[in-house]
């Protein structure tokens, strides 16, 4: 009779504890945890993003010598790069610049303060492709700078992707 008491103690105690934490597991009860997401800095909604750090040079090499003017394209527009430049294209501009480049990606409607630039008109296509690689790296306005996520030989092969936009808009 002593040992069904112990037991019945025993689960008794196991009960309440496993009934707490389901409590906790369900979110019956909900505890605030410190997320580091919330403490960094961070920047909102087509704010500006954070420049690049001074004096920094990309791992591939500097691209380009700030104030000796727009740089050369070192890289022809072959088969190669253009398939490069228009995968590359698909990934990192396409959702706001469109298929075609016309300023209409999928997340173009929601861009209200400033919306894509159409890369078939004239204003872009007019630029030499020194300028459209700055723009590319550097970004403009509330564009963001690609550098991080593009190395240089991918930002070039993207600039001659670009060029082939106005070709397709005229057919």
């Amino acid at each position: 009779m002593r040992l069904f008491r112990q037991l019945l103690v025993v689960f008794a105690v196991l009960l309440t504890l496993l009934g707490v934490l389901m409590i906790f597991a369900y979110d019956v009860v909900k505890l605030e945890w410190v997320v580091f997401m919330e403490v960094q800095e961070s920047y909102g909604v087509q704010e500006l993003p954070l420049p690049v750090p001074a004096q920094s040079i990309p791992v591939e090499g500097p691209a380009y010598v700030p104030g000796a003017g727009s740089p050369t394209n070192p890289v022809s527009a072959d088969e190669a790069s253009l398939a490069r430049g228009a995968q590359l294209y698909g990934i990192h501009c396409q959702l706001c610049h469109g298929e075609a480049g016309q300023g209409n990606g999928t997340i173009a409607a929601f861009l209200v303060q400033k919306k894509p630039a159409n890369l078939t008109e004239a204003l872009v296509q007019d630029k030499d492709d020194g300028a459209i690689f700055l723009t590319i790296s550097n970004g403009l306005e509330f564009m963001p700078a690609l550098n991080g996520h593009l190395t240089v030989r991918e930002r070039w092969d993207v600039v001659n992707y670009v060029r082939t936009l106005r070709a397709a808009e005229g057919e």
